[in-house]
């Protein structure tokens, strides 16, 4: 007797692409029908993996609201096997959106003034049969998925009512068949319009993209990717009604995509926390002062050599001071990661790796070109490290990204992956990299230049024309550091594709700033545990060349004097978080950059054509 056979899958897609991109809330293609990705509970427990990663769980927790919770399962996106008897493994989608076009090629009909437009019938699901045809004078019609649906800011999504579009809000129209009429070649909304057959009603597409238009309605709160009935109440800016806004399936804007990451790097004091954990409740909580800790570790306890014998006694008393004062909460994620690359030791001191997933040592600098001079401070070679996506959310219309810390803002509207939040999807990727730190110093003293705060002043106008133009009056200008850094490492990208031979979307960026130090780490890495091929390594063995090549490349663009000359706060071009950054210099492959190809002035970095006076890094 021969064994079932599972049904084959509709299509596929990579582990990482589902996080990253097609998760939860996003619409896809298939041959015959869209689809939209159904939320987590519908996903198979068959073909999982167990990420885990303390650090990162605990700010899942609080980007969650999950007050009194540290923990938040992540696991990775089921994995089908070739096993025709084996259990089906693999996430449920929806067909949606439910109207079609169907595919008839010879009508046409005339308007009013006498234009001659392409019509074809605009046909729902349930009139069509299981291979999705429509029947149309006894022939079988292929149809296509309608491109518009309607959305919210909250991320809600629905069909339109089409029949209610026609007729203007009528309510005594006809449910009639209904056609949509196209003219033109360019897919124009002005030239769509939809008719009814009976009552001859017509009106543009165009109405429903008017600004602040309505004629869509308000959003009912509907969330198909979650299942039938997944509806909730939807409330915009203050409270107002939100009002859903058309929609193109397949627009960039229809699915954004919010994940948290984190590289697995041992904390720099994390050692020191276990010690003085093991010894809190019987020795360290007594502790009154200084001098009170210098006595207890002469008595050369063992328990108390073991656990902080390496210590020294001030970096045991301000551990104290912080539990005393209650700052136990998790460090931001990447102040955590900037103190460990900072404290690695260089390669002639110590050759064992740190643990599995990281290894990284600092190498010397031998004397730099004069302007490197004074500026870098360090190189550190990550030889191995481990990055961790998790997906908690989306948005549509407007993509909401981690702050400069890594953090996520716990205001943003933000749409959810399931109805009850039990477990979030992640990857991990292993890799390498190297990363370059400023000197605080040269910083401090540079932030201090007249036309350093001049231009400073110029970018915090633009980003706060931005931030209000989206009611984010919150958000503040996340300094010139950042914006330094971040021009800098875009530049670095592109000359260390040449170098290393890893294409530049292979790879990524974290930018550091802070009261620790200011830094960039590039790294790139692979799913699996394969590793990669120390190509970047090996750039940061050689980095100063390479340094002085992007600095030299970064000098002139090939959109100059336009491109040096833009000004963030020019309300035509809409650029507000862009200062001499185009796509001939600075911008570069979304993937590979931790903002959106945002917050980016070649100006800060090297001298223009258009501003001398800002740059970080002059002379010849």
């Amino acid at each position: 007797m021969s064994q079932p056979r599972k049904t084959p899958a509709a299509g596929q897609l990579r582990r990482s692409q589902i996080v990253t991109t097609f998760g939860p809330g996003a619409m896809l293609d298939l041959p015959r029908h869209a689809v939209i990705v159904g939320g987590l509970e519908h996903w198979t427990e068959h073909g999982r993996t167990r990420i885990h990663e303390p650090r990162l769980e605990a700010k899942l927790c609080a980007a969650l609201g999950l007050e009194g919770r540290s923990e938040m399962p992540m696991y990775t996106p089921p994995v089908d096997d070739d096993d025709p008897a084996g259990p089906r493994a693999g996430i449920t989608s929806f067909v949606f959106p439910a109207w079609f076009i169907a595919q008839l090629e010879d009508r046409t009909h005339t308007d009013a003034q006498g234009r001659i437009y392409r019509t074809r019938p605009l046909v729902h699901w349930r009139d069509l049969d299981g291979a999705f045809h429509y029947l149309y004078e006894r022939r079988k019609i292929a149809v296509v998925p309608v491109r518009f649906v309607q959305a919210c800011r909250n991320g809600h999504i629905s069909d339109i009512d089409w029949h209610r579009f026609t007729h203007g809000d009528n309510p005594n129209a006809p449910r009639a068949p209904l056609w949509i009429d196209e003219g033109g070649t360019g897919g124009d909304l002005s030239d769509i319009f939809l008719r009814c057959e009976s009552t001859g009603a017509r009106r543009p597409l165009a109405d429903a993209k008017l600004p602040e238009s309505r004629v869509l309605g308000r959003c009912s709160g509907d969330r198909p990717w979650l299942g039938r009935g997944a509806r909730e109440d939807c409330t915009g800016h203050e409270d107002q009604p939100e009002w859903n806004r058309l929609l193109v399936r397949s627009a960039s804007n229809a699915h954004f995509t919010q994940v948290l990451r984190a590289i697995s790097l041992p904390e720099a004091d994390a050692k020191l926390r276990q010690g003085v954990d093991a010894l809190w409740d019987d020795e360290l909580a007594f502790v009154d002062d200084l001098d009170d800790l210098v006595r207890l570790r002469r008595k050369n306890k063992p328990k108390i050599t073991a656990q902080i014998g390496p210590f020294r006694d001030a970096e045991i008393w301000a551990e104290i001071q912080r539990r005393r004062a209650g700052f136990a909460e998790v460090k931001p994620i990447k102040q955590a990661e900037l103190e460990c690359l900072l404290a690695c030791p260089l390669e002639s001191e110590v050759d064992r790796p740190d643990d599995e997933t990281f290894f990284a040592r600092r190498r010397e600098l031998p004397q730099l070109p004069p302007i490197l001079a004074g500026k870098i401070e360090r190189v550190v070679l990550v030889h191995r490290l481990r990055e961790v996506t998790a997906q908690l959310g989306f948005t549509r219309f407007e993509a909401a990204v981690t702050d400069v810390d890594g953090e996520l803002s716990l205001d943003v509207r933000r749409a959810a992956l399931s109805r009850e939040p039990s477990w979030l999807p992640a990857i991990e990727h292993h890799g390498e990299g190297f990363f370059v730190g400023l000197s605080s110093k040269a910083v401090e003293d540079w932030l201090r230049q007249p036309g350093v705060q001049r231009r400073g002043q110029q970018l915090s106008n633009g980003f706060d024309t931005w931030a209000s133009a989206r009611r984010l009056d919150k958000l503040r200008f996340p300094g010139l550091p950042y914006v330094l850094l971040h021009a800098l490492s875009h530049l670095l990208i592109q000359q260390v594709a040449i170098e290393c031979g890893y294409a530049a979307t292979a790879i990524s960026e974290r930018i550091y700033t802070g009261a620790q130090g200011h830094g960039i780490l590039l790294y790139t890495g692979t799913p699996g545990s394969e590793g990669t091929l120390g190509g970047l390594v090996d750039v940061g063995r050689r980095i100063e060349a390479i340094l002085v090549a992007a600095l030299e490349r970064g000098r002139l663009c090939s959109s100059d004097p336009v491109c040096a000359q833009h000004d963030p706060q020019d309300r035509h071009e809409e650029r507000h978080l862009h200062g001499a950054a185009c796509h001939g210099c600075l911008l570069i492959a979304e993937p590979s950059c931790e903002r959106r190809n945002e917050l980016l002035d070649r100006a800060l970095v090297v001298p223009t054509v258009a501003i001398a006076d800002a740059a970080f890094f002059t002379g010849p």
